[in-house]
This record gives structure tokens, C-alpha cells and sequence, in this order.
């Protein structure tokens, strides 16, 4: 049997009195656009955060495809082929599309400490970038500045920033934050045709897209899982309706 692509068994942590994340136990297949939802102060980015070593739990494991990486520090996760973008983007305003993303492609392949080098030196490693850039529909805009990009685009060359790491999961914590809603719907199409070989769970408050392009969905209160299914199966649970989508619409 195939192990998850992501998976956590019995995760707890707890600041103080306030407990941030009780028993999540959650197992995602490899391929699957699964999508964490929840009201204000659920747990989604706590969890995002165990995950990807951010913080560690008090008590339970984080696996990667079987592997045990509980342990692990962050850029070790990445190395294995965990990977997150965050709410709001950090990326280089004066470097272009394609220089970003060529130079977090050296730093993965470790040509990153040549830095004196021009671009072309890096031909395969920029084609590489190119070809990134070109699948999440920024390839015309490779040569801009990050700063000339709609923050849409950001949002995608975020992504691609990712990307550039060859993620096996790729969590997105509100990819579509601060986009305009034009510009959400393209945004979420491009992470829908990311390649298969990806796992992709992401934090998203517009239901309407959650159940346009998860697969499955999972919802978290107060720190612990209240429920995982299919978006028919959550948009039609009276749980989900009393505590989420029929009150509080921003989680």
C-alpha cells in the first residue's frame, strides 16, 4: 500500500493554557488538491506550521511519504520535498520574474554561491525558470520586475518560487490572498493543472473556489479536525453549515 504524500499522526501543541492543535490526525494521497478550511483561529496556519518545522509539536508525528521527519528543521523538510508559500508575499521587487526564479533554482542545485556570475552563465538552470514561469502562464512576463507584476502575478511567481524547489507537497497558506476576485479564479486554474506528481493542500476562505477545485476538504475548529470529505459531503453537513459556512465566511 502506498503511503500518503502527507500525513500526521496524533499532532498536539499547546501555548500555555491554549491549545493550538489537538490530535490531528490527517493523511493525504499523493496527486490530491485537498483544501483546509475553518473560522477564525481554527489552526489552519498552526498547522501548516508543524508541518513545515516551523514550530514543533509537543507531541505526535509529521510524515512525509512514510518518512518520519518530526524531527527535521525546516530546510531539511524543503529538501525532501515539502514546501509552503505564506499569506503575504516576500518576494524581490527589483529582480525580474526570471532572475527570482533562476536564482532559487541555483540555490537548490547549489550554484547559488557562484553569485558573481552573469545569468547566462546559468543557461540550463534559467531554462529551467523559464519553462516554470512559462507553466503557470508568466511566461511573457518573465523579463518584468517583480514590482510591475499584478499582484496576481505575485502571487503565481510565489508559487513558482516554489516550484523551483521540486516540491513532492506544496502547501499554500491563502494563495489567493489580497488578489482581486478576477484574478482568484485564474490563479486557482493555473494550481489546478500543477502536475500530478505534486500534492497540493491549501488554505482558502471563498468557498466557492474550494469547491470548485479541491478534491477533498478538510474542516478544522478550535484546534482539531471536525471533519474530512468531498465538497458535496461538507457543503451539505449541518456541523460545517452551523460552524463555518453559514456564520463566519473569513476564516
Amino acid at each position: 500500500m502506498t503511503a500518503p504524500a502527507l500525513s500526521t499522526r496524533g499532532v498536539n501543541k499547546s501555548f500555555g493554557q491554549l491549545q493550538v492543535a489537538r490530535d490531528i490526525s490527517i493523511a493525504i494521497p499523493k496527486g490530491e488538491r485537498y483544501a483546509l478550511i475553518g473560522p477564525n483561529g481554527a489552526g489552519k496556519t498552526t498547522l501548516i506550521n508543524l508541518m513545515t518545522g516551523m514550530i514543533k509539536p509537543d507531541s505526535g508525528q509529521i510524515l512525509l511519504g512514510g518518512e518520519d521527519v518530526t524531527a527535521l528543521h525546516p530546510d531539511e523538510r524543503v529538501k525532501r520535498g515539502l514546501v509552503r508559500t505564506f499569506q503575504i508575499n516576500t518576494l524581490f521587487p527589483n529582480l525580474s520574474a526570471l532572475e527570482a526564479v533562476t536564482l532559487a533554482i541555483c540555490e537548490r542545485t547549489g550554484d547559488a554561491g557562484t553569485w558573481w556570475k552573469a545569468l547566462p552563465s546559468y543557461r540550463e538552470n534559467a531554462e529551467e525558470a523559464y519553462t516554470i514561469l512559462k507553466s503557470l502562464r508568466l511566461g511573457d512576463h518573465a523579463y518584468r520586475t517583480t514590482r510591475e507584476l499584478a499582484y496576481g502575478q505575485q502571487r503565481l511567481l510565489e508559487i513558482a518560487l516554489a516550484l523551483a524547489t521540486r516540491p513532492q507537497v506544496l502547501l499554500l497558506d491563502e494563495p489567493a490572498a489580497g488578489v482581486p476576485p478576477e484574478e482568484s479564479s485564474e490563479l486557482f486554474s493555473v494550481i489546478a493543472d500543477l502536475s500530478q506528481d505534486i500534492t497540493v493542500l491549501f488554505i482558502e476562505h471563498d468557498m466557492n473556489v474550494v469547491f470548485r477545485f479541491a478534491s477533498r476538504i478538510i474542516v478544522m475548529v478550535g484546534g482539531a479536525i471536525l471533519l474530512e470529505g468531498t465538497p458535496k459531503e461538507i457543503s451539505t453537513d449541518p456541523r460545517v453549515r452551523e460552524v463555518y459556512l453559514g456564520g463566519a465566511h473569513h476564516a
